[in-house]
């Protein structure tokens, strides 16, 4: 994930393509709603994906000037959607039906190939810096803080507040094995230390929402305050959105060094295949059989999730397989 440095024309041109893909993304929504209701007809990807080329065709100033790939990716996001709904609905949880996209609710364009609309380091010659190739956008550069190892598969664009970046994913990316050293460990996670291991270590939680619930706290009452579509809400927003994402990049740098600590030192490492969503789940009840200790669990789960446990549990898992490393999952 490497931040962007476009100009002001392609920050233009970048928010014209997340645009015209949420609005993409809403028009196929529609289309498959509408059609099931008036006719009982279900879309499927392949229909809407076949419409693509006439949509291009009859507005080449808007969804014409983009990569035809990348729309493709945005439709099969929306059947991805569809698909998590009907699984939901199958296992008797809360289905949670797609729904429509607003402004600040769809922030991310894929591009499914290197070469296909896009191209990764699309200015080889250039001395000191790196570009990437986006269709109807240019090539914008790249703050490239580190080497992309393997072979660049996918290209994705993500704002975040008033930012752009850039996320590859890579195949046959080269595994970087650490020496052995014999060592095994069961590693427990919890509240007050992130992780306590078998050999009575503890590793401690760091609680960054906690220690910025208030300035959190101050951003939001001050958001609270403005009025609905002013300039000064979306600055307070973009206030708050950057508090959140401060929180979210500390935790994530925890979790790499914590898990990297670990990796280090113990050949196997078990954990306990942890349900953090059921774990997390509000204990309110319903109107007809109200829970209890609300205040208490919603207290517990602030804790669970501000601990980060999922995190930490995707990054060791990924850093024992890089490093050749063994990672055991067991029953609670």
């Amino acid at each position: 994930k490497f931040l962007l440095r476009p100009t002001a024309r392609q920050s233009v041109a970048l928010a014209a393509c997340l645009d015209d893909h949420r609005a993409l993304y809403n028009a196929a929504l529609e289309h498959r709603r509408t059609a099931y209701a008036k006719a009982k007809v279900s879309i499927r990807y392949g229909d809407q994906s076949a419409e693509l080329k006439h949509i291009r065709a009859d507005d080449t100033d808007g969804q014409g000037r983009w990569s035809f790939s990348s729309q493709q990716a945005t439709l099969r996001r929306l059947d991805k959607a569809f698909a998590a709904f009907f699984a939901r609905l199958k296992a008797g949880r809360a289905p949670g039906f797609p729904r429509f996209k607003g402004e600040g609710r769809f922030d991310t364009v894929e591009w499914p190939k290197d070469g296909d609309g896009c191209r990764w380091d699309s200015r080889p010659e250039h001395p000191r810096a790196s570009y990437v190739r986006l269709q109807g956008v240019g090539h914008v550069r790249v703050h490239r803080h580190r080497t992309v190892r393997g072979t660049v598969k996918t290209i994705g664009v993500k704002r975040e507040g008033s930012r752009w970046y850039v996320i590859l994913s890579c195949d046959d990316v080269p595994a970087e094995p650490l020496p052995a050293t014999g060592a095994s460990v069961g590693i427990d996670l919890g509240v007050a230390s992130l992780v306590t291991t078998s050999d009575g270590e503890h590793l401690t939680n760091p609680r960054h929402l906690a220690a910025s619930a208030e300035r959190l706290a101050a951003a939001q009452r001050d958001l609270a305050r403005k009025k609905r579509g002013s300039a000064r809400r979306r600055k307070a927003v973009a206030r708050v959105a950057a508090l959140h994402g401060t929180v979210r990049r500390q935790r994530l740098d925890g979790a790499h060094k914590a898990a990297l600590a670990l990796v280090r030192d113990y050949d196997v490492i078990a954990c306990e295949d942890l349900r953090i969503a059921n774990m997390t789940r509000s204990a309110s009840g319903t109107l007809q059989a109200p829970g209890s200790n609300v205040a208490a669990k919603s207290g517990l789960n602030r804790s669970i999730l501000d601990a980060g446990w999922g995190v930490f549990l995707t990054i060791l898992r990924s850093k024992a397989e890089s490093a050749a490393k063994e990672m055991i999952a067991v029953n609670p």
